[in-house]
């Protein structure tokens, strides 16, 4: 029978501390509120008082219920006060020496039953227990920011923690309302081992002007789904904090230069450039603390396209498949008069049918009238020649993803459109560069990276090559502001920014899969709800296609020649067994009996 746990401790009342204090005091349980000096305290009551008072004022909590919560909180300085807790959780700094000394002095104040949990994000949990004399009940409880509302919680087992506290401490989880996964000790857990070479990669972006850091975000946001893009999400937690987890996981996690920090990230952090919290860090912010971005000297001036896109009015369109005819319904409903080629007759048939389908279902469920609906269908012109793009002002191609293929489509494109005509490919993976040169107007070829379904999603990724001139990408910018569509500007590397950023992240989930650390499940989890993605990476990667998620990662390993960037062996045995996902009803779950 799981232990009941009626008091517990906790040490360091930062903004993590605080919101641990609340939860176990917001769930029944005496809390005694320990810091190291009297004004550290009175920071810590503060952050404890602020937080509920913010709850009663959203309605989340009553004043009554409030009242109740402090009067189970105790607040102390000084580690004595815990000589009669059933548990300490500590959630002071990320310095092990200092975390080290502080669970010696717990081992000498607390009771000899108690356990000694640590809720440290990075850290060795083994290296912290070995400082007392009963590693046996000492633990890792990983709590995610903010701590009262975020479900998850790691607890972290090291090779000699008792199975009976592992037990006890999951039982505690489940009475606080938490989603627990348990793991053993690694560096940086589930969440963190998965998030934080991400959060690098977009910094090294950001480092080398790959592309900016409203752009980086924004793509991530929009064409992944997720609440914050990677830089501004770095400044909530802490540009001091991100290196501290990263220097730890490159150096206990076999030294993956994933994880190596970026050397801009320490010369923002030696020059007090935080985040959020010193008011500075990627973006600045109104005040120390405060959410609110303002302009500073990196700020884009204006939001609005360097040109208009009033001379372009008539749009050449090629391809037959899905991509193509989503982007035929995106420019037709935004005004566009449409020249839609195809290889035939019946091609341009089952293309009509796919777009009027959709537009019905516009329609049907009011996000269209029929008089717009009408209107969509009567700007689209059919053909089974290239020759008919003789006088559009813009053409997207959305062929097959073969370089050969594009570059022959791209060469008698050279020949047919007339000088000036932008050239762009929708293509996800391949060099646009080398479709470029297949031209004799390299200045006016650029990208433009739809996502599927093109309708839907709010993103289109602009690529410049090295050739691509500055009214070209004015001109993709414009006219994807006229689709509604938010334009993000990068250069011509593998994987543009979603897909160099989101495929890495799935392969070091599969890493993690295939070296038993965790199951799909509870990986998937740890993603979904300790950092509030809208699906959990072998979710995504079964939606995605395995053999998709291969084919990306091979190119992105082949241009950065990174071992980091290798495909997971793992991924590669089952794209080779045929298990791609819900497209084969195999992948990482059976979804055949769904």
């Amino acid at each position: 029978m799981a232990r009941e746990f009626t008091s517990v401790g906790v040490v360091g009342l930062g903004t993590m501390g605080a919101g641990i204090v609340e939860v176990f005091a917001r769930n029944g349980i005496d809390v005694v509120a320990v810091e190291i000096s009297d004004a550290a305290l009175d920071r810590g009551r503060a952050n404890l008082t602020g937080s509920t008072d913010r709850a009663v004022a959203r309605g989340k909590l009553t004043e009554a219920d409030r009242d109740a919560l402090l009067a189970r909180v105790t607040f102390a300085v000084g580690l004595d006060a815990l000589h009669s807790v059933d548990l300490v959780i500590e959630a002071v700094p990320e310095h092990l020496d200092l975390k080290q000394r502080l669970f010696a002095e717990l081992d000498r104040v607390c009771k000899p039953e108690a356990i000694l949990a640590t809720n440290t994000s990075s850290l060795s949990v083994t290296e912290i227990s070995v400082a007392t004399a009963r590693p046996n009940q000492v633990v890792g409880i990983h709590f995610f920011n903010p701590a009262p509302v975020m479900k998850l919680v790691e607890v972290v087992r090291t090779v000699v923690t008792s199975a009976d506290v592992v037990a006890d401490v999951e039982a505690l989880c489940g009475r606080l309302g938490k989603v627990d996964v348990t793991i053993s000790d690694r560096a940086g857990f589930i969440a963190n081992a998965l998030l934080f070479g991400y959060l690098n990669h977009a910094v090294d972006m950001f480092e080398s002007r790959y592309a900016t850091r409203e752009d980086i975000d924004a793509a991530m946001k929009l064409g992944c789904g997720l609440p914050m893009g990677p830089l501004a999400l770095m400044d909530l937690i802490g540009l001091d904090t991100a290196y501290e987890i990263l220097d730890t996981m490159y150096r206990r996690g076999g030294r993956d230069r994933r994880h190596a920090p970026v050397p801009l990230l320490k010369q923002m952090v030696t020059a007090g450039l935080l985040g959020r919290k010193s008011g500075r860090g990627f973006y600045t912010y109104e005040r120390p603390g405060s959410p609110k971005v303002v302009p500073d000297e990196q700020t884009p001036t204006t939001t609005e396209p360097a040109v208009s896109d009033a001379a372009v009015t008539k749009i050449g369109i090629v391809g037959s498949g899905t991509m193509a005819t989503g982007i035929i319904e995106v420019f037709a409903k935004a005004g566009y008069e449409v020249v839609s080629v195809t290889r035939g007759a019946e091609q341009s048939a089952k293309v009509f049918e796919a777009v009027q389908t959709s537009l019905n279902k516009g329609v049907v469920r009011g996000r269209l009238s029929e008089a717009d609906r009408d209107a969509a269908l009567g700007r689209i012109n059919w053909s089974a020649t290239l020759d008919h793009l003789a006088d559009v002002d813009l053409v997207v191609e959305a062929v097959v993803e073969e370089l050969s293929v594009k570059k022959a489509l791209f060469a008698s494109l050279d020949e047919i459109c007339k000088p000036g005509v932008v050239l762009a490919t929708t293509t996800s993976s391949l060099p646009v560069i080398e479709v470029a040169m297949a031209t004799q107007r390299p200045a006016d070829v650029v990208g433009l990276h739809f996502f599927n379904p093109a309708p839907a999603m709010p993103l289109v990724e602009i690529v410049r090559t090295i050739r691509t001139s500055a009214e070209t990408i004015a001109t993709a910018q414009a006219v994807s502001a006229t689709l509604g569509k938010t334009g993000v500007v990068c250069g011509d590397r593998s994987g543009f920014i979603v897909n160099a950023l989101l495929f890495p992240y799935l392969n070091d989930a599969v890493r993690m899969l295939e070296a038993s650390y965790s199951t799909t499940d509870d990986i998937d989890h740890a993603m979904k709800l300790g950092c509030g993605y809208p699906m959990g990476p072998f979710e995504l990667l079964d939606v995605v296609g395995l053999d998709v998620a291969l084919a990306i990662q091979r190119e992105l390993y082949l241009e950065l020649r990174e071992p980091g960037f290798a495909p997971a062996p793992l991924l590669e045995h089952l794209v080779t067994a045929g298990y791609l996902g819900r497209k084969t009803g195999r992948g990482f779950r059976d979804h055949t009996r769904r």
